[in-house]
């Protein structure tokens, strides 16, 4: 394990954000499915132009070659929304966390505002958007807490339209587990396509599927490649890359906990899990801890999470526990955890991070699901200048403006003054027509 200190320390915990790497394994499957060398942007390209052109055959045909199976019918009907059963423990465990994100996001101010006063009315419009897509990732399990932490703050925000994009199985069905929790959340909507061409079909519209205002969620590569592409036609919410935790603790914390908390993120493909101590002993602790914890995950978590953790986890020493919050601040982690023995004194010093996770009983694995607050927050840096999904990013913010007459004559000359400062007659015309 090497320890970074220092500079080195800084210079390894800074970071812009830049194109999520490409696997090797990622461009050899591209060559067999596309018979050429292709990039992911060319792929995603390619498949954003026929889904435009084509629509539902896209759909169909894309599906198919990149998921195995071709949906005679891209929606979910009514009868499969209704008839979808899980075991009754995770029902209720779906009910449960939709419920706590839920009340979560009612207590976010997000409402306008308008104020008349002696110069007239200013203020706020606050107004849901009219559609939203979620794209829920499929793979190797159904992501039933994204779609929960995507469409209840859009609920919440008033959006009266969602709808659900997902890859179907083999078999061509969506996972039941994904249509209970649509169905709890009075979703009725969901369609049996992912990857690129379900962004493509939010962003364009086919028969099938209906333009949305804005898509939201995380994805692959190609997914977030496609959002990326798609904005101006639909907006989106971010652009979510491989996750991350940065531990802060020091020699109070249980190395068992760091080291669970640390594989909880690692196990994720591509994950970066990141510690930073103020104790050399608990460093080498959560090492051994490491060490045994993944001896003891089933495969293939095992070498999802050792992957990671060889290629890409940063050990730092830091010399109090002020440089380690200025070290959590400058990398700007998805997930900032405090394992420290007053945790709840160090969250005054946090600058940058999507969430916070304060004290040994707040692991980030619970944020994933029951906590409360939406699991979709920024990477690669970028919680520098994002934040997680909230209420906010499925509201549009209209500004209202009725200058009164008298206000008028104050200002209007300043108004003028300026735009012939910046050589728009018109605007000071504009103006001073009203003066006169």
């Amino acid at each position: 394990m090497q320890v970074l200190q220092g500079a080195e320390a800084r210079a390894a915990l800074t970071r812009s954000f830049s194109q999520i790497p490409v696997p090797g394994a990622v461009l050899s499957r591209i060559e067999q499915t596309f018979g050429e060398r292709l990039t992911p942007e060319q792929v995603v390209e390619r498949i954003l132009t026929d889904v435009r052109g084509r629509g539902d055959d896209a759909l169909r045909d894309w599906t198919e070659k990149l998921d195995g199976s071709r949906p005679a019918e891209i929606e979910v009907s009514a009868a499969e929304l209704h008839a979808a059963q899980v075991d009754p423990d995770l029902h209720a465990a779906i009910r449960l966390a939709a419920e706590r994100v839920r009340a979560f996001y009612l207590q976010q101010p997000a409402h306008g505002f308008l104020e008349h006063g002696p110069d007239g009315a200013l203020g706020q419009l606050v107004r849901p958007l009219g559609r939203v897509g979620v794209y829920v990732p499929g793979g190797l399990a159904p992501l039933i807490s994204t779609l929960i932490h995507t469409a209840v703050p859009a609920q919440v925000a008033g959006v009266p339209d969602i709808v659900v994009t997902t890859p179907p199985g083999r078999d061509g069905n969506v996972h039941p587990a994904i249509l209970v929790a649509a169905r709890e959340l009075g979703i009725s909507r969901v369609f049996k396509v992912g990857g690129a061409q379900a962004i493509g079909a939010l962003a364009y519209g086919t028969a099938s599927v209906p333009a949305v205002d804005k898509i939201a969620g995380p994805g692959n590569l190609f997914v977030v490649i496609a959002k990326r592409m798609v904005y101006g036609q639909a907006g989106i919410e971010s652009l979510p890359g491989p996750t991350e935790t940065l531990v802060v603790a020091d020699d109070s914390a249980d190395p068992r906990f760091v080291a669970a908390d640390l594989l909880a993120q690692a196990e994720h493909n591509g994950a970066e899990p990141v510690l930073v101590s103020v104790s050399r002993e608990l460093l080498l602790r959560v090492q051994t801890e490491l060490n045994e914890q993944l001896e003891n995950l089933p495969e293939p978590n095992r070498s999802w999470a050792r992957d990671s953790v060889d290629a890409r986890m940063k050990v730092v020493l830091a010399s109090d526990l002020t440089e380690a919050l200025e070290l959590a601040n400058l990398y700007a982690p998805e997930h900032l955890c405090l394992l420290t023995r007053d945790p709840w004194s160090l969250l005054g010093q946090v600058r940058r991070a999507g969430g916070v996770f304060v004290g040994e009983a707040s692991m980030e694995a619970l944020g994933d699901y029951v906590a409360g607050p939406s699991h979709v927050m920024p990477t690669g840096g970028t919680a520098r200048f994002m934040s997680p999904v909230n209420v906010r990013d499925f509201q549009n913010i209209i500004s209202v403006v009725g200058i009164n007459a008298d206000t008028l004559r104050r200002i209007g000359p300043a108004a003028a003054q300026l735009a012939r400062a910046e050589g728009l007659e018109a605007h000071a015309r504009a103006v001073e027509s009203r003066l006169k």
